[in-house]
């Protein structure tokens, strides 16, 4: 009987990587010489400052950012949680792979049961979801709120039009957190509170800044504020100072993330080939 022949050793290649550096690819938006946000990939290889474990992979290295500015703000504690940043946004790939504290799910379409829940169970952060206030209203968002609250939401989004009645009425319902939407000066923002809105969200376009301010003037330094934060670090910068406690930041759509990645793969194949027809 033949002996057996030994097995050949498998060389394993075990790759070393640096603890003192955090390598990544950001996403992030900057504006154009139009003054339009364009899509921005950055490969990152920072230095800690300090000496924090982390795990990275080379599948998940690519982060869409919120602009750093926005980690001057002073929170919102809701649940325990400190909240500085919502992603505004309803895409799931989006949110899965975004450094965002908490997701901001509102939609220019009636709220949907099926759509909140899907984006509840993909995201592993807060997500305050939208009930209506325009075309949706009345008993329908007391319910979509009551609905939300079961799935799991942080809390519930009603935009600008919505009457405070139903607001009150949501407010009697739920016991999560009523963000309501003032859109311009004219919006009844002390009414809303009066009706029981916990958090004010602040979206009022160019204005926004000055929105913020007059807002936090008159309200005092104790009702959470959050607002958009605009296309820029600066932007961002200023609407804080104006008072905002957490700042909403609307990410690149993956088609526009997409895009980039696309022309980046052509110039790099293109280097290649040059590179070997030498």
């Amino acid at each position: 009987m033949s002996k057996k022949e030994k097995p050949e050793e498998l060389e394993i290649k075990v790759e070393t990587f640096d603890y003192n550096l955090n390598p990544y690819q950001t996403v992030t938006t900057e504006l154009d010489e139009h003054n339009e946000p364009h899509v921005v990939l950055t490969n990152i290889e920072e230095p800690r400052r300090k000496q924090v474990p982390e795990y990275t992979s080379q599948l998940r290295g690519r982060i869409v950012e919120v602009p750093k500015e926005i980690y001057e703000a002073s929170g919102i504690m809701i649940f325990g949680s400190r909240i500085k940043s919502l992603l505004f946004t309803t895409d799931v790939a989006i949110i899965r792979n975004s450094n965002a504290q908490s997701v901001m799910a509102v939609y220019p379409f009636t709220p949907q049961g099926a759509i909140t829940q899907s984006i509840i169970s993909a995201a592993s952060i807060p997500v305050f979801v939208g009930v209506g206030g325009g075309t949706t209203t009345g008993q329908r968002s007391v319910q979509l709120a009551f609905q939300a609250e079961i799935m799991g939401a942080y809390g519930v989004v009603v935009n600008s039009p919505m009457k405070n009645e139903v607001i009150k009425e949501i407010n009697k319902t739920i016991d999560i957190p009523l963000i309501a939407t003032i859109s311009s000066f004219h919006d009844d923002f002390m009414g809303k509170l009066e009706a029981g809105a916990d958090i004010l969200n602040i979206s009022g376009g160019a204005e926004t800044v000055d929105l913020v301010k007059h807002i936090r003037d008159t309200v005092g330094p104790d009702v959470p504020i959050i607002a958009t934060g605009g296309p820029s670090g600066e932007a961002v910068k200023a609407t804080i100072e104006a008072g905002a406690n957490a700042i909403t930041y609307t990410p690149p759509t993956s088609a526009e993330i997409f895009a980039e990645v696309m022309k980046k793969y052509r110039h790099d194949l293109d280097e290649s080939t040059e590179d070997a027809s030498h």
